[in-house]
């Protein structure tokens, strides 16, 4: 594996739109794209809140067996508290799960593929691809 997709990635790809993101998707070979657990709690809160809810959640079932859920270990939570320590007393703060997701991609010193450059830009040796530019 070497990418680990963002919410949006998600959405974009189970969404087909922008095209630039499902084309890049589509050209990768099974095995080499994940989302991290926050993604999937994400995706299923969205899917919880929407005015059709069994739709959304069929669309998630789906994008998982496309895209596996990497489960989260101690190793995380190492990198989630230096990452949140570091940011905090530069004055950089950013959303709690984007933060978690950072960490998860950190840990395991793979890519985060993203259109949210500006928050993931923050964090010291975090990979970062955006497929949508």
């Amino acid at each position: 594996m070497k990418y680990v997709l963002d919410t949006n990635i998600c959405i974009y790809i189970a969404k087909e739109s922008p095209i630039e993101v499902l084309n890049k998707f589509n050209i990768l070979e099974p095995g080499m794209v994940g989302m991290s657990l926050v993604t999937h709690a994400e995706l299923l809160y969205g899917a919880a809140k929407s005015n059709n809810s069994k739709k959304a959640y069929q669309l998630i079932n789906q994008l998982i067996e496309l895209i596996p859920v990497l489960p989260i270990d101690n190793k995380v939570a190492e990198h989630y508290a230096d990452i949140r320590a570091t940011l905090e007393c530069q004055g950089m703060i950013i959303g709690n799960n984007d933060l978690w997701i950072a960490a998860h991609v950190r840990s395991q010193n793979k890519i985060v593929v993203t259109n949210n450059e500006k928050e993931f830009n923050r964090i010291k040796g975090l990979n970062i691809e955006n497929w949508v530019n």
